[in-house]
């Protein structure tokens, strides 16, 4: 049904405004304006009469400007109102006396000489701050001011700018926060009848405002609790909504067919458990467990596994992958680079030995292939490794986004495992459902760091979520340290000194850059180059300038004196496919002392004897980033060692989230002091794309019993109603999230 909330924003404010509305934010309809929602409010105190005013309350008042002027606080020359431009970046004082016709009363503004042309003398105005007295003047410290600048405003209209309460919305030079609130106010004045989402049922029981009354609240709130209250009604509302879709999605998926994989005994699986030298964790059996259970169900699974860095992932899902092979199908590794399949092919064909040697010379009487599938390929190595798939020769096929090629088909593919950082939308995942026939495949998805549950539940809110938390036996502890090259130089050279004694033990070095930086010829270029951004910049001297992140090529060129004597390559993403796995290859073989890399060794790559890690430009990479980087290195017997160097200074943003990395290595901390510092767009994956997230209040990290109270009602009733017929306003809502591209998050799970 077609209510208010539907119309066009014209229809109320105006085609003229209606129109900035749509070109500045993308406000179209009723609905649009009044859910962008006050960003704050501003306490200014009751309106007061000049006669009531008592030194200490916070107070507002309307009055005339009497006089009004602004001087230098450096030169303390008056400044003429033609002369203010040129002190806007100067410390000035401008003094304003306000009257009623009977008192007065003085306000001095810090820093805003431009107020001398807006509170020009018999201008109507509010102004609000703290009563106080000084030389037997009353004065309102800290005073804030809005002009009344219409002719013959009401009294209704001047009590209502004078709230305590004013809402503060996101604004342009284009739409002030002044034209909003106006705006807000003439629409909610006309409002008719609206649809509420929420039934009363669902609000009596959370004890929520109707839409109507949390509208009028929200925008005009007369008290403090008024905002609270409707605030705390739209994020349950948002929740529910991105819960219910999401609770929708689960339904559908669990009415889809799959082919159920029951272990058996016997098989790959058991010779695979009976050779592995150590003994599996227990959270790593325990999930082994849920997953053997979701893979023998004739629906299909739907798993998000998640655990800390080298927590022992891969093992789990090779484990799955060989109890599909074992029932007859095959299993698929998707990863999302070419290094990284690489990685896992030979991860993989390692852990397996002889079982992955079907039909090959020492192969075991029980084995499998496992195939590669990558862009790079050569033809004839594509044309095998595309047979093995079709033929089911390759239990186990491990590629890129080449497995999605239509071209690309398997004789029964039963499992998708899906790496870390690999965003596996719908659309990748209908494609491999159509290499299925008629069953839809099961589904694994691996992070590659911890995650908080509200994010788990939001971002990957259809997928049952395995968590693991135990690191296997043998692992060897990682100590991190922060090394300020600008303040602490000599720390530095001690950095490069220690590259040389863990070689020197016969161990294995990363040097990690943020970027390849092969467009620079040499060291001599790129400092040139600095040096010219530098001058560039303004820089003074002694101050530190903002220059390019430190690149594979500069560091090589740099460290070629220092560490000369040592065995030491590179590896980045530009590299051609063969130069990239000898690389990989001679570096795990402990032909090379020091690899100088970028952000390719990040996931999946396992050398037990790497023991230090020299990260340049910390401050350059994210905190979870960081976390999986440190994690190449302690994987065997010998303790690891990341250093963390950096230009950031002690206190700044970026000097914090490196102490915290430093500080612990708990992924799930980590994770979460991470996400609390990113914007929510960055949380839920949608910055990138330039897409808004259709959440405007909730927070996913803040709103935990939110979103827990959200998911289980959305499951009771999705459970029943699947299609919401008895909860029409609820679909009307859901269905135009999911018409709009605010939900696209979604898409990623």
């Amino acid at each position: 049904m077609k209510t208010d909330i539907d119309r066009k924003l014209r229809d109320f404010v105006g085609a003229k405004t209606a129109k900035t509305f749509a070109e500045v934010f993308g406000i179209e309809t009723v609905g649009d304006l009044l859910r962008h929602y006050p960003r704050r409010y501003l306490k200014k105190g009751e309106l007061t009469s000049f006669e009531e005013l008592r030194v200490g309350d916070q107070a507002t008042v309307s009055g005339r400007v009497k006089k009004v002027t602004v001087r230098s606080l450096d030169s303390k020359m008056e400044i003429k109102p033609e002369d203010v431009n040129k002190y806007r970046r100067h410390k000035t004082i401008t003094k304003v006396v306000v009257t009623d016709g009977r008192n007065d009363l003085e306000l001095a503004f810090f820093n805003q000489p431009w107020l001398v042309n807006t509170l020009t003398v018999a201008t109507a105005a509010l102004f609000w701050g703290e009563v106080t007295m000084f030389r037997d003047i009353m004065q309102l410290k800290g005073p804030g001011t809005e002009v009344l600048d219409e002719e013959n405003l009401s009294e209704d209209e001047i009590e209502r700018r004078a709230k305590p309460f004013r809402p503060l919305y996101s604004a342009t030079a284009r739409l002030p926060t002044a034209t909003i609130e106006r705006s807000v106010k003439v629409v909610l004045d006309s409002l008719g009848e609206v649809e509420d989402p929420l039934s009363v049922e669902i609000r009596t029981g959370e004890g929520l405002l109707g839409l109507r009354e949390a509208l009028q609240k929200v925008h005009l709130p007369d008290t403090e609790k008024d905002w609270e209250d409707a605030q705390k009604r739209f994020r349950f509302e948002e929740a529910l909504v991105m819960q219910t879709i999401l609770a929708q999605r689960r339904a559908v998926t669990d009415a889809l067919n799959a082919v159920p994989r029951v272990r058996t005994d016997g098989g790959l699986l058991g010779e695979f458990d009976a050779r592995l030298p150590f003994k599996l964790t227990d959270g790593q059996a325990e999930v082994g467990e849920e997953i053997f259970a979701d893979l023998a169900r004739p629906h299909p699974m739907h798993r998000l596994l998640q655990g800390e860095v080298g927590s022992g992932k891969t093992i789990v899902a090779l484990r799955a992958m060989l109890a599909v092979v074992d029932a007859g199908g095959q299993a698929a590794l998707l990863a999302p680079t070419e290094v990284l399949a690489t990685q896992h092919y030979k991860t993989l064909t390692r852990m397996l030995g002889e079982l992955a040697e079907a039909g090959m010379l020492g192969g075991a009487e029980r084995a499998t292939r496992v195939g590669l599938l990558t862009g790079s390929l050569g033809a004839a190595a594509r044309r095998t490794a595309m047979l093995d798939a079709a033929s089911g020769a390759a239990g186990i096929v491990v590629g890129t986004h080449a497995l999605l090629e239509d071209k690309v088909q398997f004789a029964d593919l039963g499992l998708v495992v899906v790496d870390e950082q690999h965003r596996f939308g719908v659309e990748q995942r209908a494609a491999l459902s159509q290499k299925s026939g008629e069953n839809t495949p099961h589904v694994l998805v691996m992070t590659a760091t911890p995650i908080p549950r509200t994010v788990a539940m939001t971002v990957f809110g259809d997928l049952t979520v395995s968590t693991l938390t135990e690191l296997p036996a043998g692992r060897s502890p990682i100590a991190s340290s922060v090394v300020p090259a600008t303040e602490k130089p000599e720390w530095l050279n001690r950095a490069w000194q220690r590259v040389r004694e863990e070689v020197g033990k016969g161990h294995q070095v990363y040097v990690v850059c943020p970027r390849i930086g092969d467009e620079v010829k040499n060291a001599a270029d790129e400092e040139a180059e600095f040096a010219q951004m530098d001058e560039d910049n303004g820089a003074k001297p002694g101050r530190k300038a903002l220059r390019p992140p430190l690149s594979v090529a500069f560091m090589t060129d740099k460290l070629a004196e220092i560490l000369a004597g040592l065995r030491v390559e590179v590896l980045h993403g530009r590299l051609p496919a063969d130069v990239k796995d000898s690389v990989m290859t001679r570096f795990a073989a402990g032909e090379i002392d020091v690899l100088i890399a970028t952000t390719v060794i990040e996931v999946g790559v396992d050398v037990p004897n790497a023991s230090t890690m020299v990260v340049m430009d910390a401050d350059r990479f994210g905190i979870s980033q960081l976390h999986q980087l440190r994690g190449r290195v302690g994987r065997g017997k010998v303790p690891g060692l990341c250093l963390l160097v950096t230009d950031s200074w002690p206190g700044s943003k970026s000097r914090q989230r490196l102490d915290a990395i430093a500080g612990t290595t708990d992924g799930f901390e980590l994770s979460r002091i991470d996400l609390e510092t990113r914007r929510e767009g960055d949380v839920l994956g949608v910055a990138q794309s330039g897409r808004r997230t259709s959440l405007k209040l909730l927070r996913v990290l803040r709103d935990e019993d939110v979103i827990l109270r959200a998911r289980n009602l959305a499951h009771s009733i999705v459970s029943v109603d699947p299609e919401l017929v008895t909860y029409p306003s609820l679909r009307s809502y859901v269905d135009n999230a999911l018409a709009s591209d605010a939900t696209d998050y979604l898409e990623k799970s």
